[in-house]
């Protein structure tokens, strides 16, 4: 007999994802070292909720991808690897279990990410999928090389889209957003070009990353914003203040990106830990030797709470977005199938009000020691866009 089935406890969770028409790894995944139940909700994890004026799974899926050290390589921003092939196939996993999201950008790669998102999303797959992409950090056309600074005026969104539309392989994209404000062009013109764009279909819908409040609402005011995508996790709560206020107030949906706190929620740092380039936490000064280790604290007390709570540091650390607000969806990435599957679970697990207030009270007791990116990427976070003449 296996391990599983002499366990009356993982039994009892295959008998609930039989009788809710859940694939069986989604709830078990939750409790591969678990002793006792697991809190999950009264509904199927499949159960949608609402981003703005779409409809998505609860986690969804970041493709933030770039060329590995082989012609076949793929590697994120952390030094996880895989192929192109492997890329591929943990999309079409995603896709075939639920998630319904997938989020990346023609700066990935660049293009790579767009490219391998296009060709894991052809046919059924791409009909229910919600693609969500972004323009702004200016890449050649032709030949794929960065060109350094922002670019917002409508000639470049415009190239940028048609490039897109083609590497994606698709008509649409279902949601567009402005990857940084660019502070020598009126927002007002940005959401007039993808307003155009709508007209033609080839946009449904569009958003803004990591932007400055009033242009916000500026934007909001010329056309509905459907969601804002900042940085936002127990290990940087700064939305709180007054990004998710406002885009509760204007309907706005909200896109987590890190919500992982680029490995460090999921247990995969330590006090030791030292990054090196291209690794992105090598410039990101919370990570730095000199304050890690007191930044160590948060990351026991997520262990503790997933001890807690029978699932996984990660799994907590997303359950726990989505338990701030019903139209918060983290885009969680990986180049890993099982950490996949462990992402998608974390739909299932729910806290009690309770249960909310007492993690919420412990994590903001915690101060947090460095700055969340470093100084030349943080210059270009909460920029407002330049009046319109």
């Amino acid at each position: 007999m296996n391990s599983l089935s002499a366990n009356p406890y993982r039994r009892s969770l295959l008998t609930t994802a039989a009788t809710l028409g859940i694939a069986p790894w989604l709830l078990s995944a939750c409790a591969q070292t678990a002793s006792a139940p697991l809190s999950v909700t009264a509904q199927p994890v499949s159960a949608k909720r609402r981003l703005g004026p779409l409809e998505v799974f609860p986690i969804g899926l970041g493709v933030q991808w770039h060329p590995g050290r082989t012609p076949q390589g793929v590697t994120d921003l952390y030094s996880s690897s895989t192929t192109r092939q492997g890329g591929i196939a943990l999309i079409r996993h995603a896709a075939d279990n639920g998630v319904n999201f997938f989020d990346t950008a023609e700066v990935y790669g660049p293009f790579m990410s767009e490219e391998l998102l296009g060709e894991a999303l052809q046919g059924s797959r791409r009909d229910r999928a919600i693609i969500s992409t972004k323009f702004g950090f200016p890449v050649d056309q032709a030949t794929g090389r960065r060109l350094g600074g922002v670019n917002s005026r409508p000639e470049y969104i415009r190239q940028a889209v048609e490039g897109q539309l083609r590497r994606l392989r698709t008509d649409r994209i279902d949601l567009l957003y402005q990857h940084r404000v660019d502070p020598q062009v009126p927002i007002e013109d940005v959401v007039g070009t993808i307003k155009d764009l709508m007209r033609q279909g080839k946009v449904l819908h569009y958003g803004l990353s990591e932007p400055g409040l009033q242009t916000v609402r500026r934007a909001h005011r010329e056309h509905p914003v459907a969601a804002i995508q900042n940085e936002y996790s127990m290990l940087y709560r700064g939305p709180e203040a007054q990004v998710l206020p406002l885009c509760e107030e204007l309907g706005i949906g909200f896109v987590p990106w890190s919500p992982l706190g680029m490995g460090f929620l999921a247990g995969t740092v330590s006090a030791n830990s030292r990054f090196e380039q291209p690794d992105f936490r090598a410039s990101v000064p919370r990570f730095a030797p000199d304050v890690l280790p007191a930044n160590m604290a948060l990351a026991n007390l997520v262990k503790t709470w997933a001890a807690r709570k029978n699932v996984t540091p990660a799994q907590l650390s997303l359950a726990w977005l989505t338990a701030q607000k019903p139209w918060i969806v983290p885009i969680p990435g990986t180049t890993n199938v099982a950490h996949l599957e462990e992402n998608i679970a974390a739909a299932s697990v729910v806290f009690s009000a309770a249960e909310l207030k007492e993690l919420n009270a412990a994590v903001a007791a915690i101060p947090i020691q460095g700055a969340r990116l470093s100084p030349a990427v943080l210059s270009a976070t909460g920029v407002e866009a330049p009046p319109k003449r």
